[in-house]
C-alpha cells in the first residue's frame, strides 16, 4: 500500500507537526508500506536551519529522530 503524509503544522505546533512524521516513520514503513511526506503551508519551516533538530512534540519522539528514520530508508519528502 502506497501512503502520503501530508504535514502542515510548522515549528510553532512540534507535537501536530510531528504526528504525521512519527505516523509514517513508526508505523507506516514498520509495517512495510511506501511512504511519501509532503511539507505544506507551515510545515516548509521544517527544512530552514535548525528548525527540524529542535522540535520536540509532546507525546512523539523528537522530529530529528523521525526526519532521520525518513532519511535512512529514504522516504521521499516533497515541499
Amino acid at each position: 500500500m502506497k501512503m502520503l503524509y501530508i504535514v502542515t503544522k510548522g515549528k510553532d505546533d512540534a507535537t501536530l507537526a510531528s504526528v504525521p512524521l512519527h505516523i509514517a516513520a513508526n508505523g507506516s514503513l514498520e509495517i512495510g508500506q511506501e511512504v511519501s511526506v509532503v511539507l505544506a503551508g507551515d510545515a516548509t519551516d521544517l527544512i530552514v536551519g535548525e528548525n527540524v533538530k529542535q522540535m520536540e512534540g509532546v507525546g512523539v519522539p523528537p522530529a530529528r529522530e523521525l526526519v532521520g528514520k525518513l532519511r535512512e530508508h529514504e522516504v521521499p519528502v516533497y515541499v
